[in-house]
């Protein structure tokens, strides 16, 4: 039996996957492993495969294209019961994989390499990403999920092949990292971190990774699977700061030393509450649709209700605020009449017009939120082939 195979992703490595192999080939005779290297090449043209083949590694052709896609058909491939993954540029070191291995054995689900308690040689990483990239995601990373792991994007980690096949990772392209990451950590794996070493790779031209672009997908999937930082945290303030501010402002003037809130601040706080309340429909209807196809694991505690929200009771909410709204406008017209509806004191009719339109709105945005609602319930249904339908 295959106790480990060490993946190696590759697109046009020639000048070092065979150093990569020869490396991990020696790791495997000082540690006594049965092991197998497997090459998933994505398009080389560059002889890598050929090169990769006489080395000793298995070649796995992969034609879709994408980081994520290569290591996703390399993983399913592998015949190993633990797998270590890492680039064919000769950036790490395969003759080093001890520290992984130990841990998988010690029942860890996924061991990551972190490159800053290891160490960096100079050249091996851009300025840009050793102190502003790989920090600042790694940091929201940890913040939005709670993870132990301080180098979220070290591309040398090992990982238990069936445990991370469970997770039925998606993304194809680089962000398929952070999605590994993430998901073991929204799914209870057991994680570790291991120290790990980064050299200048060997591959004399450009690297695949682009700074800005790969930047902003990896943050992209971080934001998109944290509906609770993206939504509800602040939808909740915008909501808390908007209410607060209307109810000290509906009464009258408010001084504060140099300067006096008035009904134009009032408009504001009615608009901040508003957002934040739509925000806030956004989180639970978003972590109730993440739930239902599997991308999170379960909705948290205090966003539970949402699941147990009936149509019915949505649109009896709605209704009571539309209706509420109503009649507070139904007052400012009552003020206006009273000036023989004539020009009138805005500071007056403002301060009943406008929470009379911000009701009527959040009235709307509660209704129309669980109409949405039960579209996200309605089941997926298999089309018959040969059927034929129309939208309207």
């Amino acid at each position: 039996m295959i106790e480990l195979t060490v993946l190696m992703p590759c697109l046009n490595e020639a000048l070092t996957v065979e150093t990569c192999i020869r490396k991990a080939l020696s790791f495997f005779r000082r540690a006594g492993i049965n092991g197998e290297i497997v090459v998933a090449d994505n398009g080389s043209t560059d002889g890598s495969v050929q090169l990769a083949q006489a080395a000793g590694a298995r070649v796995l052709v992969v034609r879709e294209r994408g980081y994520g896609a290569a290591l996703a058909a390399g993983v399913r491939a592998a015949r190993g019961r633990y797998i270590i993954m890492g680039d064919s540029d000769d950036s790490y070191d395969f003759s080093r994989l001890d520290a992984f291995l130990e841990a998988l054995r010690a029942g860890s689900d996924l061991v990551m390499g972190n490159r800053f308690a290891g160490g960096i040689a100079e050249g091996a990483m851009p300025p840009l990403h050793r102190y502003l990239g790989n920090p600042v995601l790694s940091f929201i990373g940890r913040l939005f999920f709670s993870s132990p792991i301080r180098d979220f994007h070290c591309g040398l980690r090992g990982f238990v092949r069936d445990a991370v096949l469970a997770l039925d990772l998606q993304s194809p392209g680089m962000e398929y990292a952070s999605e590994m990451v993430v998901k073991a950590t929204l799914y209870g794996l057991q994680i570790s971190e291991v120290p790990t070493t980064l050299a200048p790779d060997g591959r004399g031209r450009p690297p695949h990774l682009r700074s800005w672009r790969d930047g902003w997908r990896h943050l992209r999937f971080l934001l998109i699977h944290a509906p609770a930082w993206l939504f509800l945290w602040p939808g909740l303030v915008l909501l808390c700061v908007g209410l607060s501010f209307a109810a000290l402002l509906v009464r009258g003037p408010l001084p504060l030393g140099f300067l006096t809130l008035d009904f134009h601040t009032l408009l504001y706080a009615a608009v901040a509450a508003c957002l934040g309340l739509q925000m806030v429909l956004f989180a639970g209807l978003s972590f109730v649709h993440c739930v239902a196809i599997g991308v999170l694991p379960a909705m948290p505690e205090r966003l539970k209700f949402f699941q147990s929200v009936s149509l019915e009771r949505g649109l009896v909410i709605g209704l009571v605020l539309v209706v509420s709204g109503m009649l507070m406008a139904l007052r400012s017209v009552q003020l206006w009449s009273g000036e023989g509806f004539k020009a009138i004191d805005p500071g007056v009719v403002m301060r009943v017009a406008i929470p009379a339109a911000a009701l009527v709105l959040a009235g709307m945005q509660v209704s129309t939120s669980a109409f949405l609602l039960e579209y996200i319930r309605l089941a997926p249904r298999v089309r018959e082939r040969g059927g034929r339908g129309r939208s309207t």
